[in-house]
């Protein structure tokens, strides 16, 4: 009787730990991912108002064809810039077990101001010393954030692509998968912030 006792004096303290050891894991989780290095690993698929902007130096470069599509845009009132952000996530061989991240809200800031925001939901598992690229596609009205003149916004969209110097900030909050669910950041952190052309 007192071993049946004692056996489940032990069970019921296994099962008051499981909670803590759960937090625990949970807390090694989100350790993890602020140890993970974030930074812009290019920026591809850059597209103007229909125009592909990609290897574009500037204004300049366009040709009479992509100077009149986009100026039919502009007369819509509309230039929208399609991308893909290509985001690195670099794991230090120091951390012990994966950084599991499995929902990224961003903010967009080019050139310190602040467009578009979204979420990236495709599970990304970084495991200890390896690099992942997290590709996040974004889509924003130049326009809305850059006033109307044609030059400068082609000017801008080249310098994102990489042709010319743009500054690209990304604002976040992870969520991470846990032994006791998802677990999303308390408040917003800077991911990246990257100087990316010339």
């Amino acid at each position: 009787m007192h071993r049946i006792h004692h056996a489940a004096s032990t069970l019921v303290l296994i099962l008051l730990l499981i909670p803590f050891l759960a937090s625990c894991a949970a807390l090694q989780e989100i350790a993890n991912l602020r140890n993970v290095d974030f930074a812009i690993d290019g920026v591809t698929d850059t597209n103007l108002a229909g125009v592909d902007v990609q290897s574009l130096q500037g204004y300049d470069d366009l040709n009479a064809l992509e100077i009149g599509r986009l100026g039919v845009a502009l007369a819509r009132g509309e230039m929208p810039l399609s991308f893909t952000l290509n985001l690195g996530a670099s794991n230090p061989e120091t951390n012990s077990v994966n950084a599991r991240l499995v929902q990224l809200d961003w903010t967009l800031l080019l050139d310190d101001t602040e467009t578009i925001n979204g979420i990236f939901n495709d599970e990304r598992v970084i495991p200890p010393g390896a690099d992942v690229l997290i590709p996040i596609s974004m889509e924003l009205d130049l326009i809305q954030f850059f006033g109307r003149n044609l030059e400068d916004i082609v000017n801008l969209a080249a310098a994102i692509a990489g042709q010319g110097s743009s500054e690209i900030a990304l604002r976040a909050r992870p969520t991470v998968t846990t032994p006791i669910g998802p677990i999303t950041y308390p408040s917003e952190i800077t991911i990246v912030s990257q100087q990316v052309g010339n």
